[in-house]
């Protein structure tokens, strides 16, 4: 039966805005893994499990009972063992995230056991500053990060800029707001790409991620000349922002990261 592998429960439910939540979730009869801040794992639910009603109509699974499964980056501390922690954005047309936005606090819900990925800080050098550049939910690695590794009183500086398309899609912005405010070395850069759809005018950074980059309105606020010597750059979410950044890093002597050849530049691609 499938409820037989739906091993965890939900705990809570936070809605950020419509169509975007944060979602604990907790392991039941289990312990949760070890983990490093910035890996993901996998959540699933049975094609019988219900579909938020804003949901695009699906049309008939072939084996209704199969666990559909994705993988989610976790948003929570690795130290944190209490429950696991995703940033989740619903996309009405896909398989799964319809069916967890239906969930509620105390319903069953898949989750793996096993960690994956190598977007860590693993290779940075402890005294590297380190820029964290994302889009929507692709923040999500980079809130594990700051709750694992941000001593206030480092010499290295940490950045987060993260991009949406309005204000209410700012995700954990009060946290990262609070954090800059009680870290010198952080800086938190929010920027929106549709500030004429604020219904209170937004004082804020408006742009693309790259635009900012290239108008060096991130090295402006964060008071940094980032350079390959002195800076490792993650990137994650929109492939169109990585791909682009990409290639403006590398006019700059950045290096993409890869087993076989370090560098400084990390890729995280959502979709």
């Amino acid at each position: 039966m499938p409820d037989l592998q739906l091993n965890a429960v939900v705990s809570q439910k936070i809605e950020v805005s419509p169509g975007l939540i944060i979602l604990r979730v907790v392991p039941e009869g289990w312990e949760l893994p070890d983990f490093k801040s910035g890996q993901f794992t996998v959540l699933g639910l049975p094609g019988t499990a219900q579909r938020h009603e804003y949901a695009d109509k699906e049309e008939p699974l072939k084996d209704p009972t199969k666990l559909i499964r994705r993988a989610y980056s976790v948003s929570s501390s690795s130290v944190t063992k209490e429950y696991i922690e995703f940033y989740i954005t619903m996309v009405a047309s896909g398989a799964l995230t319809p069916r967890i936005y239906a969930l509620n606090p105390g319903d069953k819900i898949f989750l793996s056991k096993k960690y994956s990925g190598m977007f860590t800080l693993d290779m940075v050098e402890p005294d590297s500053n380190i820029i964290l550049l994302g889009t929507g939910t692709g923040l999500a690695p980079y809130m594990s990060m700051l709750r694992d590794d941000l001593p206030c009183n480092a010499d290295r500086k940490y950045v987060i800029v993260h991009g949406a398309r309005h204000s209410w899609d700012l995700g954990y912005r009060s946290e990262l707001n609070t954090i800059a405010n009680v870290c010198k070395n952080f800086t938190y850069i929010p920027a929106i790409t549709r500030p004429d759809g604020e219904h209170i005018p937004w004082g804020g950074e408006s742009g693309y991620i790259q635009q900012l980059w290239e108008n060096k309105v991130i090295h402006t606020k964060a008071d940094l000349d980032p350079t390959p010597e002195n800076t490792h750059i993650f990137l994650c979410g929109n492939p169109s922002m990585i791909d682009t950044m990409v290639d403006t890093l590398a006019l700059e002597g950045f290096a993409e990261h890869s087993k076989k050849s370090p560098g400084q530049v990390h890729l995280e691609r959502y979709w």
